[in-house]
């Protein structure tokens, strides 16, 4: 079984663009399983359930999960115990690492934790996954660690200590981010629109709608 973990970032990406449809597509296409966890679903689902302008894309979500187009983790015989457990830690370990002014910093969130701990689970269990998460900092956490003094010195406009001896639990991750699915997506030609500027069209509307992408790194998957 391969798995593609959905972190909330993604799926408010492609809703906002109008490409949600992709994922049950790439499903068909690749056979790849879509999950999301009980902390995801609470942020893309039954948070903006209630809130009216957000109501229609949490609905949209809603039938995409009762479609088990996107699935959840006893899907794949992981329960929500497995995962608060590993996210707790997740986020200890996290909320730890940067101090600012004699105070820790919390700089991640459950639901970004509970993407990787589904993730270290399934790896365990001998699935390959990856996480589609398009926030920077955890990926920074598993990627470049000794990148994140430098990069939460600049969002706080001070310098801030980092505490580095336990980040090693978050090594050997693997990440994509909602650009790249997309880029997936107009590969395996799922992509509903068509003509030489869809390509540079969505990798661009996904970087404006949150994701940490450059316009490097954009220039460059359009030349692959």
């Amino acid at each position: 079984m391969k798995a593609l973990i959905l972190d909330s970032g993604t799926l408010i990406n492609l809703s906002m663009n109008g490409l949600l449809y992709v994922i049950p597509e790439l499903k068909k296409k690749t056979g790849v399983k879509f999950l999301i966890t009980e902390q995801v679903k609470y942020e893309v689902l039954d948070r903006p359930l209630n809130v009216p302008r957000f109501e229609l894309g949490a609905l949209r979500i809603k039938a995409m999960i009762e479609n088990r187009e996107i699935e959840m983790p006893d899907s794949v015989n992981v329960s929500r115990e497995e995962i608060k457990t590993k996210t707790a830690e997740f986020m200890e370990i996290a909320n730890h690492s940067v101090m600012a002014r004699g105070k820790w910093v919390e700089i991640v969130s459950d639901a970004e934790m509970s993407c990787l701990a589904l993730s270290l689970i399934l790896t365990e269990k001998g699935y390959e996954n990856i996480i589609s998460i398009d926030e920077r900092t955890t990926r920074i956490l598993a990627e470049k660690p000794e990148n994140l003094k430098n990069l939460m010195s600049k969002r706080m406009h001070f310098n801030v200590e980092l505490e580095t001896k336990n980040l090693i639990a978050f090594k050997n991750f693997r990440f994509m981010r909602s650009t790249e699915l997309v880029y997936v997506a107009y590969k395996k030609e799922v992509l509903q629109i068509k003509g030489p500027k869809a390509l540079e069209a969505v990798l661009y509307a996904t970087k404006y709608k949150g994701s940490s992408v450059s316009f490097d790194e954009i220039n460059a998957l359009k030349k692959l």
